[in-house]
């Protein structure tokens, strides 16, 4: 069981910090006490497997104090886990700045005057938690994509690779353009088997028609380069932080080239280590 506890500075971005984790597997639990975090690791334990992966958020406002937190710490690290706590913090200038966009209330603002005054309490109250910490993230300069980046490069065995899914789509231009499609190509220039009275009636799944299509030397130098431009910009769009990407491939139909591009292209980005699902929309319509 992994148990890690997210903790941090108001306004360092530990509600985005747990939604990413979330996405990558997490059960998050928000604003959890010291006092409950043991009790609640060993009902984990005995979930069989449902909660192996556990993020906790812990900060000023569960009011416990923090000699209570170490000595849970170091008692779960004596237990069959992973216990490793994550500090999210920020410049006071950014902290400001961002409750000031959000207009949202500072938990300690009411012991003092200003925020500016609250900012600096807070940073001073966490410093010990800080020195805890197996990471400390800054997000003064850090986009929400760089955010996620880093949070799937420490915490994600997939990396970013894994934090991304990509789905490829077969479609027919006569049908009309998949909506949630972000890369669209058109291959209704290649060979058509539509023409070939034995192939008319099979798809591109079929290896006839694949051989077919592949068969002339300007389809295999375009699905060559075609690999050479997902190779280069798949990791770039998981770097920038996008967790779904749609690729559609359409021809005339939808039946036989753009569905056998499709399936090789599946194929070649599964080889590059990515999550890919591939999918037919028009393969069973009527001509």
């Amino acid at each position: 069981m992994e148990i890690l506890i997210i903790s941090g500075l108001s306004g360092g971005g530990k509600s985005k910090t747990a939604s990413f984790l979330e996405d990558m597997g997490f059960y998050i639990v928000d604003n959890m006490p010291a006092a409950m975090i043991l009790k609640f690791a060993e009902f984990c334990a005995g979930g069989n497997g449902r909660y192996d992966r556990v993020a906790l958020v812990y900060d000023v406002r569960t009011g416990s104090s923090f000699a209570e937190l170490f000595d849970v710490l170091d008692h779960l690290k004596t237990m069959d886990c992973v216990c490793r706590m994550l500090f999210l913090e920020a410049s006071p200038e950014t902290i400001i700045n961002r409750y000031k966009e959000t207009r949202r209330r500072h938990p300690l603002l009411g012991r003092t005057d200003s925020l500016e005054e609250a900012v600096r309490q807070e940073r001073e109250l966490m410093e010990p938690v800080r020195k805890r910490a197996d990471f400390v993230i800054d997000t003064s300069h850090t986009s929400t994509a760089q955010l996620r980046s880093e949070l799937l490069q420490r915490f994600d065995k997939t990396g970013e690779k894994g934090g991304m899914s990509v789905r490829v789509t077969s479609f027919g231009f006569k049908y009309g353009l998949p909506m949630e499609a972000d890369l669209v190509f058109d291959v209704r220039f290649l060979p058509n088997p539509y023409y070939i009275d034995t192939l008319r009636g099979q798809t591109g799944l079929d290896a006839a028609v694949s051989d077919y299509v592949f068969d002339f030397q300007q389809s295999r130098e375009f699905l060559t380069r075609l690999e050479d431009l997902l190779a280069f910009t798949l990791p770039l769009y998981a770097e920038e932080g996008k967790t779904g990407l749609v690729i559609a491939v359409g021809c005339t139909g939808g039946h036989h080239r753009s569905v056998a591009v499709t399936h090789a292209l599946t194929a070649y980005i599964r080889e590059l280590g990515y999550q890919v699902t591939e999918n037919h929309r028009d393969m069973s319509r009527g001509g």
